[in-house]
């Protein structure tokens, strides 16, 4: 992610909500971090650089696989979400995982530095994909794998629910820009095409269905997507005051939809693309 986005990934609330939805969050991303880190296939020894890590997915996941050997450094331009991401890492007792500052668009390592590059729900909001690409395939070795994964299109049950119950209820509203960065990759072809003009080989995209399950109420759902989706932040705080109470309503009533009375049965429709130097 690239400060040059304008979003505020580094806002006291958003890192609050970070911490307090901790558990939650790791269950409900679970099938799309195994996703990407299967479809990296490290192995024991490797360094990894995980790009846009946020709070630490799937930089600990991968560590854990390397089972305590190579390195994964996770690299972000959120301070509070690093800071997150080393008391996650730390918890694991993983030393074999670091966490630092660092813009995709101007990695600090030397060429030919790691085996394997991933970042998850990331590479949407790379302000420059072409620079952005030529810089991982610059610090990747040769016969090295990049693989990134992104959101498919917004009419998938996490998103309708949510932001779609909040169009719905407010006409004359709109998906913002910063959001439609979101579902920029919501079709094939794109990713691929960067990864291929950048100098990447084997290139290859896929359109998957993973599980997106929430272990908690719908509220606590509500709260934590109000808090951490960013993006859809310009449309969230239009909601008049007045009609607060409406919305929130018509939005648990959605979201309850999927619910089972302990858990919120979400899937995720993701794209996966990968590629190799």
């Amino acid at each position: 992610m690239d400060s040059s986005t304008k979003l505020d990934w580094n806002r006291f609330g958003r890192a609050n909500a970070a911490r307090q939805w901790r558990r939650q969050s790791a269950a409900m991303g679970h099938s799309v971090t195994e996703l990407i880190v299967e479809a990296a296939e490290v192995a024991q020894g490797m360094r990894i650089l995980d790009v846009a890590c946020g709070a630490g997915e799937p930089s600990i996941s991968l560590g854990m696989r390397l089972n305590g050997t190579g390195e994964v450094i996770g690299v972000d331009i959120a301070p509070e979400s690093l800071r997150i991401a080393e008391e996650r890492a730390a918890a694991q007792r993983l030393n074999n995982v670091r966490f630092q500052y660092a813009d995709v668009h101007e990695l600090p390592f030397p060429d030919n530095t790691f085996d394997r590059i991933t970042s998850r729900l990331g590479v949407m909001f790379f302000a420059d994909l072409p620079k952005a690409a030529h810089e991982m395939l610059r610090v990747l070795r040769p016969q090295g794998k990049v693989v990134l994964l992104a959101w498919g299109p917004m009419g998938q049950p996490y998103f309708e629910t949510m932001v779609g119950t909040v169009l719905q209820a407010l006409p004359g509203t709109s998906v913002p820009n910063s959001a439609k960065k979101v579902f920029a990759f919501a079709n094939t072809g794109t990713l691929t095409n960067a990864l291929r003009d950048a100098g990447f080989k084997s290139a290859d995209e896929q359109i998957l269905t993973v599980p997106w399950t929430w272990p908690g109420t719908p509220a606590d759902a509500w709260a934590y997507f109000q808090e951490l989706a960013v993006p859809f932040a310009p449309l969230l705080q239009s909601i008049p005051p007045e009609r607060r109470s409406e919305v929130d309503e018509a939005v648990l009533h959605a979201i309850s939809q999927y619910y089972d009375g302990s858990e919120i049965k979400f899937t995720a429709i993701v794209n996966v693309a990968s590629a190799t130097k």
